[in-house]
């Protein structure tokens, strides 16, 4: 073996070792690429940096400092992903050859991947291109379509076409953008592109309307447009569904329309056993396949296979190329080929097929998941098993969450309970294939939003499997996870009328209707007050919005409770999220009602406190000075001198009748502290006999707004409604003052010390039977 070879091998082994295993570098090497004061980078100053210290600075770079605490996710790379790897870096050698030499090398290359490529997918006699942008393989084949349509265009340019104006036509499920995209690349107005509706009386809702295109390429064959090519689908970007190829086919040949396929299940023809609709693939003119996702192999080139006779249409449109160093696009491909081989390739598209086919046998068996549509809609018997064949023979599985008049619980059917039920739909789809994307992560599910269907959750494994690393053990958790997340889907649909019906009978509560919230709904606390401005208003609500959501997440509960999503336009709101079927929705929307208006009352208590306050302190100082003024005539001038009273004091001791003074924050008055002491030993009584709390009352690891079980008495449904204050209370204090001022010590400029209640320990006047707080 060439030693150059061997070494490029091993470095890059090591090298992968290195960026894979996460060291973090040392403070060497990290003063080593540290910047200067000087005008060149730290790097690049002195001798240059070593393989390993580049390395690790990549690796640096490729995990950042904010990533270190969560995950990785990155594809993984098996042996014939390095293989892919090692191409990269062997195209760079190669490209040092001598011209002959380079030439033959590429030239073998480009040949045998080529024919490995149209073998496996059964497409003879092609030829390839190789291209980074998927999109590119079409944009080529659209240049060639014109220089074989239009015999002048090599010379004429553009001109030419003003005579007939081609029509590029593809299907209206087609991935978005492509049209658009051939249309800027070739120089096309955009009149040029036609988009062909799908079947919306007969046949599939996602396969090309055949009646429909021959029409239009009719129409504008009259109106003297020439009909240049036609983009079909084998496995649309969206739900996987494969139009009739084989009578597209004969309609292009009808009217000599070029005709190109894309789409994940061309994958599929390297099986044995595959579907009759993808089969006719094998006819088209032209195909792009994706080998890179499907086999798991990183930074392989996209391939266009093509039937063409002159190879110097096909240079001028520039799907070959004289240059051998574009040739060496194709090298990863033809090393990662010959590793896998032609099992390993078979091997990886029959496990990703086989996972599909699991996971659609066990999505039948659970209720209110529908993975397709095919007999609500109107079709014969021939057509609907037509249709249940391509579908099974689809690797990618689209499912979604539809709970209908069948499918509905005991509560009732949720259909027509409001007009939007399938936008909220929507919205508990997003939200489960979210939650399947997070705690099932190797499954690779996404969210797909269809035109007809609607959010739905898609399993595509040829586009992850192989990079995820996905097993049928993966497959079972995720169906695992959706049995578990079903429920609770079902019984947030059936929530969602009973919480808005029971926040409509609160005064103090609106509803706010936000369709696309996965959740019961969002609510609202309206202050009872009406003598404020409306921007005062609108500062007293957020204030109170705000410390209710802080009160709601301290609450045990499974409920979660947030501000909704980021960029809704309902602000000060508090949304609530998915439930559980043993939520009590009474005893939710009275515990929100309740803590609202305990937040509300505490406000204005605190608005008043201040003037009470201040008025409180001037009686006070009048107190004072009054009882200071007693003193005086009670003792006499003479005691008053410091060693004078000191000496009188020893012959006749005085007793002073000056007693402590306790200010009432709530009643904003000033009373003696006499009752004070006397009260003591009844207080603690009093608190040591309180009722217990709701926490007491609720079962071991009940959680609130839970209802209890059939038969039991321990407590009712709404036990914690008439508790649900008691958890932002804190215990009255059994002595309200703090020891009164004794006789002779009643300073001329007495300090006050205001001990201020919290939010949650005030009441109204009309509050009888609580010691007043203190203040001296």
């Amino acid at each position: 073996m060439d030693p150059t070879l061997a070494e490029m091998g091993s470095h890059l082994s090591d090298a992968m070792k290195i960026l894979e295993s996460g060291q973090i570098e040392t403070v060497q090497d990290a003063g080593r690429r540290r910047l200067s004061w000087r005008d060149i980078p730290g790097p690049l100053q002195g001798d240059g940096q070593n393989v390993v210290t580049i390395l690790q600075l990549v690796q640096n770079l490729m995990h950042d400092d904010e990533d270190k605490q969560a995950p990785r996710r990155m594809q993984y790379v098996g042996e014939q992903g390095h293989m892919a790897l090692l191409g990269h870096s062997l195209a760079a050698y190669i490209s040092v050859l001598d011209k002959d030499r380079l030439r033959k090398l590429t030239t073998r290359i480009l040949s045998d991947t080529t024919l490995w490529l149209c073998r496996l997918f059964r497409y003879e006699n092609g030829s390839g291109y190789y291209h980074e942008d998927d999109r590119e393989g079409l944009v080529k084949v659209c240049r060639l379509v014109i220089n074989a349509r239009y015999e002048d265009y090599a010379t004429e340019g553009f001109t030419v076409l003003s005579s007939k104006q081609p029509v590029i036509y593809q299907s209206a499920a087609c991935r978005p953008g492509l049209g658009q995209h051939l249309c800027s690349q070739l120089g096309l107005p955009l009149s040029s592109l036609c988009a062909v509706p799908c079947n919306t009386m007969f046949g599939s809702q996602h396969q090309m309307d055949i009646a429909l295109l021959d029409k239009l390429i009719r129409d504008d064959v009259e109106t003297g447009k020439l009909p240049l090519l036609l983009i079909a689908n084998a496995g649309t970007p969206g739900a996987g569904h494969t139009d009739k190829l084989s009578r597209l086919k004969e309609l292009c040949v009808q009217y000599n329309v070029w005709l190109h396929v894309e789409g994940v299940n061309l994958a599929t023809l390297v099986l044995g056993n595959i579907s009759s609709a993808v089969t006719a693939a094998t006819k088209c003119d032209s195909m792009t396949l994706t080998p890179g996702p499907w086999l798991g192999l990183p930074a392989v080139p996209a391939v266009t296979l093509y039937r063409h006779e002159d190879p110097a249409l096909s240079l001028a449109a520039g799907l070959t190329s004289s240059q051998p160093v574009e040739k060496l696009r194709a090298l990863p491909l033809w090393l990662s080929l010959q590793y896998l081989g032609h099992d390993g390739i078979v091997e990886k598209i029959r496990h990703a097929s086989q996972l599909s086919q699991k996971l659609l046998e066990q999505l039948k068996s659970l209720n209110c998941i529908k993975t397709s549509d095919v007999l609500d809609s109107e079709l014969s018997l021939l057509e609907a098993l037509s249709m249940v064949e391509d579908e099974l023979s689809s690797p990618v599985v689209v499912f979604r969450f539809s709970q209908d008049n069948s499918s509905a619980s005991s509560g009732g059917s949720v259909e027509g309970y409001f007009a939007g039920e399938r936008e909220a739909q929507d919205a508990l789809n997003r939200w489960l294939g979210e939650q399947l994307a997070l705690h099932v992560p190797a499954s690779g599910v996404d969210v797909v939003e269809l035109e007809d269907e609607g959010v739905c959750v898609r399993f595509n494994p040829l586009m992850t499997a192989a990079a995820l690393g996905t097993q049928e053990s993966d497959v079972t958790v995720l169906v695992e996870k959706l049995a578990e997340l079903v429920p609770v889907l079902s019984c947030t649909l059936r929530f969602r009328l009973e919480f808005r019906e029971e926040v409509l009978q609160h005064a103090s509560l609106s509803y706010i209707e936000d369709l696309s919230w996965p959740g019961l709904g969002a609510i609202r606390y309206e202050p009872r007050r009406t003598d404020l401005e409306e921007g005062k208003r609108q500062q007293e609500v957020e204030k109170i919005n705000s410390e209710l959501m802080k009160k709601l997440k301290e609450l045990d509960t499974d409920l979660e409770f947030s501000t909704g999503p980021e960029f809704t336009e309902e602000k000060n709101c508090i949304f609530i999220g998915v439930a559980a079927e043993d939520l009590d929705v009474a005893a939710l929307v009275d515990t929100i009602a309740c803590v609202g208006r305990e937040i509300e009352e505490s406000g204005k208590l605190l608005e008043n406190m201040t003037e009470v306050v201040r008025k409180g302190i001037l009686e006070a100082e009048l107190q004072l000075q009054k009882a200071n003024e007693e003193k005086l005539m009670e003792e006499g001038v003479l005691r008053q001198i410091p060693l004078v009273s000191s000496v009188m004091n020893w012959f006749s001791p005085v007793q002073s009748s000056i007693k402590g003074r306790t200010f009432d924050l709530a009643a904003g008055s000033l009373d003696t502290t006499e009752p004070v002491y006397s009260l003591r030993a009844q207080a603690n009584k009093e608190a040591s006999s309180e009722s217990p709390s709701a926490a007491a009352r609720r079962l071991p690891g009940q959680k609130l707004f839970r209802r209890s079980g059939a038969g039991s008495d321990t407590f009712s449904e709404t036990s914690s409604v008439c508790h649900l204050e008691e958890p932002f209370r804190e215990p009255l204090p059994a002595e309200t003052s703090e020891h009164a001022e004794r006789e002779g010590e009643v300073p001329h400029d007495p300090p006050l010390r205001l001990e201020e209640p919290s939010a949650t320990d005030q009441r109204v006047p009309e509050s009888q039977g609580e010691e007043p707080d203190s203040i001296r």
